[in-house]
């Protein structure tokens, strides 16, 4: 089978001894939308600059859409769409001249998609990009990434500066995308993006790959997250006996606990007291963060 990326043993140590990723070994599906997570500095940006053949691996070897990038770079990045993390266009030119400059790059007879995709974002693409707002000029930069429609989307916090509205319009760009058999890498700070659009996630943390695995068994990694508001406040350690229960955090009478496991013996410790709400949400991919990380990576990332 040949995967839409396939890294094996991929490593990058910069001049000075700075390791950038190490080791990393994941495989990509064609059709599937990956999610590729981790707080700053975890390695994301160094992963992607390699599949773009900005930078060379140290060590072990990458193959995108069963090409190796550095030897058929040209051929390999004419089937992929990439949208950076920070985008810089020309402020001077209107979206249109930018979207018709890219076409000629790609050696298209046309502009594609391009019109259709801008009218989906509400995007006018006459005016000049200087002019536009942050989240406009991400619009152009998606108009560019998926005008061609690419075998291999390659999107760094593609729904920066968008509104929610617009956020949903991306997702479901991302559906039509990969309806026709395309490919979507997508690395993402924004967790609850990535959990309502991936198939399976990386987690990579200090350059290495911490895990690889659908949402789906990554939210049942994680612990249930149950808030309770008591009439006046338990004691301390009242639940710290009941199995499967973590006190998170407290405020006065409000009480943050995990669960892990069946929820009936929390629900029996919580017959003894005045309970005045009770508030749940399954677990989600910032649970899994917290896990992983702890607090203060979880609100890196």
């Amino acid at each position: 089978m040949t995967y839409a990326v396939e890294a094996d043993g991929l490593g990058k140590t910069y001049r000075g001894g700075a390791r950038g990723v190490i080791d990393l070994t994941f495989r990509v599906e064609r059709g599937e939308v990956f999610g590729f997570l981790g707080p700053n500095g975890a390695g994301k940006s160094t992963t992607i600059r390699m599949m773009l053949d900005l930078i060379r691996p140290t060590t072990g070897t990458l193959r995108l859409l069963g090409r190796d990038p550095r030897r058929d770079g040209p051929e390999v990045r004419a089937r992929m769409g990439y949208l950076p993390g920070d985008l810089r266009l020309y402020p001077r030119m209107t979206g249109a001249a930018i979207v018709a400059w890219a076409a000629r790059l790609r050696r298209m007879t046309g502009t594609g998609d391009a019109a259709a995709l801008a009218e989906r974002l509400r995007l006018d693409l006459g005016r000049p990009v200087g002019d536009l707002s942050r989240g406009n000029r991400q619009k152009v930069g998606l108009v560019l990434a998926f005008m061609a429609r690419p075998d291999l989307l390659v999107l760094d916090e593609p729904t920066s500066g968008l509104d929610p509205l617009m956020q949903q319009e991306f997702a479901a760009m991302v559906g039509t995308a990969t309806a026709r058999g395309a490919t979507v890498f997508l690395s993402s700070h924004v967790l609850s993006e990535v959990q309502h659009v991936a198939d399976r996630v990386a987690v990579v943390r200090e350059g290495r790959l911490e895990l690889v695995a659908s949402v789906d068994d990554l939210r049942a990694r994680a612990s249930q997250h149950v808030e309770v508001t008591f009439a006046e406040p338990p004691p301390p350690g009242a639940f710290g006996d009941v199995p499967g229960v973590r006190e998170v955090r407290r405020d006065g009478a409000v009480v943050l606990m995990s669960l892990d496991g069946p929820a009936d013996p929390l629900v029996k410790r919580l017959a003894r007291f005045d309970v005045v709400r009770i508030d749940s949400h399954e677990a989600d991919l910032e649970d899994v963060f917290l896990g992983l990380y702890g607090d203060a990576g979880a609100r890196a990332a």
